[in-house]
């Protein structure tokens, strides 16, 4: 049962090695040359395996780590007898694997371009910088801090606002007689900006000035609402950190769209159908 355990893990693990290659290996200067095990001759290093085990740890990571390294070296060294036996075939000369690895070679110097003339080039100064420009050009945003009552029946809101107006505390009100989840609070929503409430009570709350409550019911599809503002604030915008993979995302886009427009002026390019011709035109206006 073990055997065929591994069997299976092996045969599994190759056909990822197959789906996912491993083009990108460490660099010359930390790459571990030792020579782990040979196929006819043909070396396989200490860094190949090592790479190879990164890779399975995701899909075998309960696995033995002795096993792991064990399912690894299998799939390298399948890798390396059916490559082998492919290219005493001539399958390494046939057309079509010309073209596969030219489009293979293309998506490489793209992904290295790529990484190297626009990744590399935005600093985290530079996302700072883009982050305090959004947070300048963008709209002011109120929120407020309120409480509400809830209750079924208009008639028992008006009844709430005549003890208020008579001195009652808001709160306690609310812990005796809402049927909101918030009762318990006495009635604390916390702070919440425009678009997070439904409209009639969103309406009513930005207009109460802090300290003040509404002096007639609120209709929602809930009930009817007594409001009570407590505080009015500018809202905090979203913290860098948060927003950090989207600003690199955006400024990564337009830096992009920087270097391949400028890429394009300097390269001839003919577009012998004029209807596509007409419609690439159009779709590289829009970006």
């Amino acid at each position: 049962m073990q055997k065929r355990h591994l069997a299976a893990a092996a045969l599994l693990a190759t056909t990822v090695s197959f789906a996912v290659p491993s083009f990108a290996q460490d660099s010359a200067s930390t790459a571990d040359d030792t020579v782990v095990a040979t196929v006819d001759g043909a070396p396989i290093t200490q860094s190949e395996l090592q790479t190879t085990l990164d890779q399975f740890k995701g899909q075998f990571g309960q696995m033995p780590e002795e096993q792991l390294r064990a399912v690894a070296l299998s799939s390298l060294i399948d890798m390396k007898v059916i490559t082998d036996a492919a290219e005493k075939e001539g399958l390494d000369k046939t057309e079509a694997f010309k073209t596969r690895m030219d489009q293979m070679r293309q998506e490489e110097l793209y992904n290295t371009f790529f990484d190297e003339k626009i990744n590399a080039q935005i600093t985290p100064e530079m996302l700072k910088a883009r982050y305090d420009e959004e947070i300048a050009n963008a709209p002011k945003q109120e929120e407020v801090h309120a409480r509400h009552i809830l209750v079924d029946t208009e008639d028992e809101a008006k009844e709430i606002i005549k003890e208020l107006d008579n001195g009652a505390d808001f709160a306690e009100l609310a812990k005796e007689h809402s049927t909101g989840p918030s009762a318990e609070n006495g009635g604390d929503l916390g702070y919440f900006s425009k678009g997070q409430m439904v409209p009639e009570f969103e309406e009513v709350a930005f207009s109460l000035e802090p300290g003040e409550y509404t002096e007639t019911p609120v209709q929602t599809q809930f009930g009817y609402h007594v409001i009570e503002v407590e505080d009015m604030r500018e809202k905090a915008p979203i913290p860098f950190e948060q927003v950090e993979p989207q600003l690199r995302q955006l400024v990564a886009s337009e830096k992009y769209n920087e270097v391949v427009s400028k890429l394009k002026t300097e390269d001839k390019i003919v577009i012998e159908d004029k209807d596509l011709q007409q419609a690439y035109e159009a779709v590289n206006k829009m970006q």
